[in-house]
């Protein structure tokens, strides 16, 4: 019998996320579209569009749908937006972004896992997203200054490198904390040298390796 992925998605939309209280329309319509379990490992696939995040080897994991969607909308992204983020991890939250903002730039420390994102993007069509093999704590300085910068590894402390490719008034998502769990935080660029705080949510995420993390 086959999987019937679009409507499993479109529950996993109506009761995993709309009914948290997400409301981004371009948020909820992205992750409606994208195909999650093409970027979750065969045997896992039954599982895309649970509750929970669900591993993608190498000790990595492809985050909770509520979780990308609540950095997503709090990203308070648009269709002219450039966006950096650090963790390309499966692929699936660049994918979603890619379908909002007009161009993604994502780093992955991971190869492997780098080069079965590139190819998810390409089977399905993904042009405005650039990945590159490295240290993501460091951003991606060619590229920026970026509207919003989404981390999706927990960092000891906020890497002042990507405080630093933000544009003016553009946010930083990031979870700061310990390696086991982790407070998820909006920095918001308020001038040159300030920036505004808030708290979103705890949470769980694996560590953020390199120079200006773990």
């Amino acid at each position: 019998m086959t999987t019937d992925f679009v409507r499993l998605r479109k529950r996993m939309v109506d009761e995993q996320i709309r009914a948290r209280g997400i409301q981004d329309l371009s948020t909820l319509t992205s992750m409606e579209k994208v195909p999650r379990h093409l970027f979750i490992p065969e045997e896992l696939r039954f599982a895309a569009y649970d509750d929970t995040p669900l591993p993608i080897g190498r000790g990595q994991t492809i985050s909770q749908p509520y979780i990308v969607a609540l950095m997503t909308e709090a990203a308070e992204v648009g269709p002219h937006a450039k966006v950096l983020e650090i963790g390309t991890g499966s692929g699936y939250a660049a994918a979603v972004l890619s379908q909002i903002v007009d161009e993604v730039y994502t780093i992955e420390r991971i190869a492997s896992l780098a080069e079965r994102a590139e190819a998810c993007f390409k089977k399905l069509d993904y042009q405005n997203i650039h990945v590159k093999v490295g240290d993501g704590s460091l951003g991606w300085l060619e590229h920026g200054p970026y509207d919003a910068i989404l981390v999706t590894a927990g960092a000891p402390v906020v890497p002042q490198s990507l405080l630093k490719q933000l544009n003016m008034a553009g946010r930083l998502i990031i979870p700061v904390g310990e390696a086991s769990t982790q407070h998820l935080v909006r920095f918001r660029k308020t001038s040159e040298s300030e920036f505004s705080e808030e708290m979103l949510e705890l949470v769980r995420f694996v560590p953020l390796i390199g120079e200006e993390g773990w």
